[in-house]
């Protein structure tokens, strides 16, 4: 005997393939594209569903029509379940549009793309979504997808505060190095644990996005806090058929479902330029994730919408106005080009936005404009906002206002090259300009000031380690791991506060792993006899052979610690640990520390000095010892996995986590915490001691 559920999957397939069946007979028109995503609608297949949504949140419903040669397209009925939720035609307005598809009309001159936005469901279970488009002939074709609405369980105690301390690109691979190098290891045993590994609850997170088994940054996270999946380069979004960067079909995020239902805050901190994929793909709905502009300016106009009240990070440069001339005595740009004048800003018409009228009827969303001799610093301080520029500005900063702090003009510089600048060891960050950077555990302790001052009914709160991946990605050893360790000492920050505010869940994870990192042994030598081996030029035979040490031969590396700031004083101690890259790309490599970081594409100065002196790419550093490791991909750096990463709770709601997760499933359980409730005895296993 069938279950209903069976029979109800079988209907579905039939429904899916009449459409399919009447498509090909009537050859036009065709709907090629369905939003949201369904492999009903691709294959014909009930299973699995692709799209989830949880109650009341809301989403966009969009069809991609292609009518017959020399004819177009009139009206496009959508219905869920057989009820009619709207009907588009050329003319409609208000939350429903009908644009050419842009992307496709060289081969479909008249095709197009019929929207309804703002779309959201409240009854649970397995929903039907059915597309009648007719063309003006009067034929017509329909379509069939499905998606789930996702029910709460109700009557718990709710989470008030949620931290989500997002390592990007860390693996188990850089946890450990960082545990190896911060604490060290003797005979078997740690002598010390990261305060990550500390978190009663563990779960391995699967990664895909959308379209790809390997995902990039934007999906990476939005998956978490939208609980669908997004094409690499896309957040808030799904795919569509045309080409502007800001009117695809949306999918409300974690931020905005819970400032709207709950008026709860935003914060969002990075070590990277606040316009990268991770920050924005809290916020911001865009298919182009490098739409700099334009995204900067939906942090500030829909802070509304998103409850955003603490933004900070690098990438002053979308943020100044163009032109702004970096001279070295522009407070704007720090003490930037005081060797060769730039242009400090990066705004421009190309990357800005303006959003269709739908988007912003359906939306609640502000129209934008395209401005790139806009000041958003002033836009920011006008609205009652606190600007910091510098460590010192931070810590002198008040917790009375919503705070923006931007200390770079792009990515910031990565842990151990500002740990030199405040050692007198290093002049690097006098190289970008700006030598008083903030450590991210300084960072997140004034972001959780400010949030606990403004946000009465809690928060979400966003904390990036964001140079682990971009350190990995270059293949810069004690690089990412020094960032992973000043990572894991804001995730001791965010412990802390949630030790003190019990209703407080604080995930640790990572949007995915970068380069395959793996501790493949220690060095069997000294500092000063690697040094004597690489200056003889002689490649594998003097730096692998006989220096990199497998199994017992590579023992248990030791590094001090300095006892001023925490971190390691010496990242080429005698006997060090190796690291290997197994989505590696080609590089020399001599296992000690760079004395300078690969040059960053993203500074407005790096085509002039000193950081045009920079190396340009792994194959333009350590090559005295000769020693060519080759890479197992063509790229120029090394390239995201499709590992499963490591994700760690405490706190109230920690016990929704566990075992082998999809990152979308993340934000179900992220809503439940914060909605519906936690069993009031979850917290005696889970609480962050």
């Amino acid at each position: 005997m069938r279950d209903d559920k069976s029979l109800n999957r079988m209907s579905l397939t039939a429904l899916a393939a009449a459409s399919a069946i009447s498509a090909g007979v009537e050859a036009a028109p065709t709907i090629s594209r369905l939003t949201p995503p369904s492999e009903l609608f691709r294959t014909g297949s009930a299973d699995p569903i692709v799209s989830r949504f949880v109650v009341g949140q809301k989403f966009d419903l969009q069809a991609t029509v292609r009518p017959d040669t020399g004819k177009t397209i009139t009206s496009v009925v959508f219905k869920v379940d057989g009820q009619i939720v709207a009907t588009v035609t050329p003319s409609t307005g208000g939350k429903t549009s009908m644009v050419p598809a842009t992307a496709i009309t060289d081969v479909s001159p008249n095709a197009v793309a019929a929207s309804v936005r703002g779309y959201s469901n409240s009854r649970a279970g397995i929903r039907t979504l059915t597309v009648t488009a007719t063309q003006s002939d009067d034929k017509t074709v329909t379509a069939t997808g499905n998606f789930e609405i996702v029910p709460l369980t109700w009557g718990g105690v709710k989470v008030k505060n949620v931290i989500i301390m997002l390592g990007d690109g860390m693996g188990a691979g850089h946890r450990a190095a960082a545990r190896i190098m911060q604490y060290g290891v003797a005979q078997g045993k740690v002598k010390g644990r990261l305060a990550m590994d500390t978190f009663p609850v563990t779960a391995s997170i699967m990664t895909a996005s959308l379209n790809s088994i390997v995902t990039d940054s934007a999906p990476g996270m939005q998956n978490y806090v939208t609980g669908n999946k997004a094409n690499n380069n896309q957040e808030g979004v799904f795919p569509d058929d045309t080409t502007a960067n800001f009117d695809n079909p949306r999918v409300e995020y974690l931020s905005e479902f819970l400032a709207r239902g709950q008026g709860k805050k935003l914060g969002i901190v990075t070590t990277a330029d606040v316009f990268d994929a991770t920050p924005a793909s809290m916020a911001v709905h865009t298919q182009n994730r490098g739409a700099g502009t334009g995204i900067v300016d939906q942090f500030f106009d829909d802070r509304a919408n998103t409850g955003l009240t603490v933004l900070m990070g690098g990438g002053r440069k979308w943020f100044l106005p163009n032109p702004t001339t970096c001279n070295g005595g522009a407070p704007v740009c720090g003490d930037a080009g005081g060797v060769a004048n730039f242009n400090g800003s990066a705004r421009s018409n190309g990357s800005d936005y303006v959003l269709p009228a739908d988007i912003v009827a359906g939306w609640g969303a502000a129209p934008g404009a395209l401005d790139p001799g806009r000041d958003l610093i002033a836009d920011f301080q006008a609205a009652g906002w606190n600007y910091v520029y510098d460590s010192a500005s931070l810590s002198a900063a008040g917790a009375n206002r919503p705070l923006l702090g931007l200390f770079s003009l792009s990515n910031m510089n990565v842990a151990l090259d500002k740990l030199g600048k405040r050692r007198g060891t290093s002049t690097v960050v006098d190289d970008y300009g700006f030598p008083d950077q903030p450590m991210l555990e300084e960072m997140t302790e004034k972001a959780l000031q400010v949030l606990d001052a403004n946000s009465p009914r809690g928060f979400v709160l966003m904390v990036e380690g964001a140079s682990i991946d971009k350190q990995a990605h270059n293949m810069d050893t004690e690089r990412f791991i020094l960032d992973t360790i000043e990572f894991d000492k804001s995730v001791a920050v965010a412990k802390e506060y949630a030790r003190t505010h019990p209703g407080t869940l604080v995930l640790v994870t990572a949007d995915h792993e970068c380069a395959g990192v793996a501790v493949i042994g220690g060095s069997r030598v000294t500092d000063d006899e690697l040094q004597a081996r690489i200056a003889k030029g002689e490649g594998a035979t003097q730096v692998r052979n006989g220096v990199v040490g497998t199994y017992e031969a590579a023992g248990f590396p030791h590094y001090p610690i300095s006892g001023t700031d925490g971190y390691p004083s010496d990242t080429d101690p005698d006997k060090k640990m190796l690291i290997g890259y197994a989505a590696n790309a080609d590089r020399y490599e001599d296992w000690r520390t760079n004395a300078q970081p690969l040059r960053d594409s993203q500074q407005p100065g790096n085509a002039v000095a000193p950081l045009n002196a920079y190396p340009g790419s792994p194959m333009e550093r350590d090559t005295a010892g000769n020693f060519l490791v080759t890479g197992q991909i063509a790229d120029a750096v090394a390239a995201h996995t499709g590992n499963d990463v490591p994700l760690s709770a405490c706190g109230r709601g920690a016990s929704l986590m566990g075992g082998t997760m999809d990152n979308t499933d993340v934000f179900f359980q992220l809503v439940q915490a914060t909605v519906g409730g936690v069993a009031p005895g979850s917290m005696a296993t889970t609480s962050c001691k």
